[in-house]
């Protein structure tokens, strides 16, 4: 009988449901995987292509996932546990897609195999290859809390996120993050003797701390940089004004201190939206005076405009009246008001408006 995994266990987090063996090989839950993959095509026979393609996506640890050349005499599935090239020595990865979807990942990426030099699949793992893998993956955590307390006897001015070992135990890379640059030769040595590996040391950015550090994000949900985000884009303050989101640095940055990911997210569909607008700036004449544009709703299409001599009175106008009073201004005609043109709705008290702008927090307090 396979033993339960404990799901403080790392290899959770790798998709693994219970401690893998050479003779249980379907161990893998594709949910529970860090950056987990849907082979949507899995079942699909692809047409107009070759069913067998020579390469794959395997995941490495649960931080990320590269694309390797995979023997043609190899028939491999999602969730069968590989070894595969470590340069020097060998790795352990999981297989997180094949076949055509594969190939489009690869397009989709823009990985051309025969400019980019790919690492190989050797062979499915064998009994004493996972037994070595799960041991070296129990001690990361420990290496990690380790390494910290020696850091802080060398008086480094850095931090140590993560450690991952490689599958056969003779080298571990050391993700760490530091504002300036590090003379950390004395700290490769003490590391090398005491867990007798080879060293790597690679430095990550605050994002890539943040995915590998984890957390919960204003939404209640697990950071998305922690789940499925393996590809960091920018982000701009042109997203958030686009959206229509106050310039609320709490509100918009997050816990890594950058721009929030999720502002991206709708960004298009606000840009495609937009398009039907006429520009904030727009002025719109009556004979009761002029209105200028305070804020929009981009999917109820409304314009919410307040006269220049009574900001605090929004008058929400739908975008076709708009246009039709934009139009009546350029043929040199004013309507006699905008309250003519507005959604029957009271007027916002102060506090209701300033709430809209995120200037007052829910108990009415300016932040």
């Amino acid at each position: 009988m396979t033993k339960k995994i404990d799901i403080n266990n790392p290899l959770f987090s790798r998709g693994c449901t219970c401690l893998p063996t050479y003779a249980e090989q379907n161990v893998y839950s594709n949910g529970c995987a860090k950056f987990s993959t849907d082979d949507y095509l899995s079942e699909i026979p692809p047409s107009g292509y070759e069913t067998d393609f020579e390469f794959a996506e395997i995941r490495l640890k649960n931080n990320h996932k590269e694309f390797m050349h995979v023997p043609s005499e190899l028939k491999l599935h999602q969730g069968d546990i590989v070894v595969v090239d470590g340069n020097p020595g060998h790795d352990i990865g999981i297989i997180s897609l094949t076949g055509h979807t594969a190939r489009l990942q690869m397009k989709a990426k823009n990985i051309d195999p025969e400019r980019t030099e790919l690492k190989k699949v050797f062979r499915l793992a064998r009994p004493a290859d996972i037994e070595k893998w799960i041991a070296v993956s129990s001690r990361e955590d420990k290496t990690m809390l380790q390494t910290r307390g020696i850091v802080e006897d060398l008086n480094l001015s850095m931090k140590v996120n993560d450690v991952e070992y490689q599958g056969d135990g003779s080298k571990a890379i050391f993700y760490y993050t530091a504002d300036d640059r590090v003379d950390f030769r004395e700290l490769i040595k003490i590391l090398a003797d005491r867990f007798k590996i080879r060293v790597e040391m690679r430095q990550i950015g605050i994002r890539q701390e943040a995915s590998k550090v984890g957390g919960i994000g204003p939404c209640g949900r697990e950071l998305c940089c922690s789940i499925w985000i393996n590809r960091f884009h920018t982000v701009s303050t042109q997203a958030a004004k686009i959206q229509q989101l106050a310039p609320n640095p709490q509100k918009l940055t997050g816990q890594c201190g950058k721009l929030k990911c999720c502002l991206n997210y709708e960004y298009e569909a606000y840009m495609d939206a937009l398009k039907e607008f006429p520009d904030m700036e727009l002025v719109l004449k009556t004979q009761k005076g002029e209105a200028v544009c305070q804020k929009i709703d981009v999917f109820k299409k409304l314009m919410w405009y307040a006269y220049v001599k009574d900001p605090n009175n929004f008058l929400a106008i739908p975008l076709d009246k708009v246009n039709e009073i934009e139009e009546m201004n350029l043929s040199g005609k004013n309507p006699e008001n905008l309250e003519d043109y507005a959604l029957a709705e009271e007027p916002k008290s102060f506090y209701e408006q300033a709430r809209d702008y995120d200037l007052l927090d829910e108990s009415g307090m300016d932040e």
